[in-house]
């Protein structure tokens, strides 16, 4: 998932000196030298291509039968409160990437 914090990370890096860059941009060297950088880039074989939203599928699930009761999992409209949910979290993170 993409955090917020990244966006700011990068915008405040527009301010840094250009020795600290530099600084940066070596040690950023040193580390693509490592074969951990090209595991990072490429995607894991193992990993599957939907793990994130499979993930937060899991984390709305569980929230709701904490929030209401295990006995919800029973309802018929169980399924759909869990895709709706799941829509309004991607819809407000795709609203707040636009910002």
């Amino acid at each position: 998932m993409f955090n917020l914090k990244d966006l700011k990370i990068v915008k405040s890096l527009k301010n840094v000196k250009p020795r600290l860059k530099w600084l940066m941009f070596s040690q950023m060297q040193d580390y693509k030298i490592n074969s951990n950088y090209i595991d990072m880039i490429c995607n894991d074989k193992e990993k599957p291509q939907n793990a994130d939203s499979e993930t937060l599928e899991a984390m709305v699930r569980e929230t709701l039968i904490k929030e209401f009761s295990p006995s919800i999992q029973n309802s018929a409209s169980y399924e759909l409160l869990v895709d709706a949910v799941l829509h309004n979290l991607k819809k407000k993170q795709l609203e707040a990437l636009d910002e």
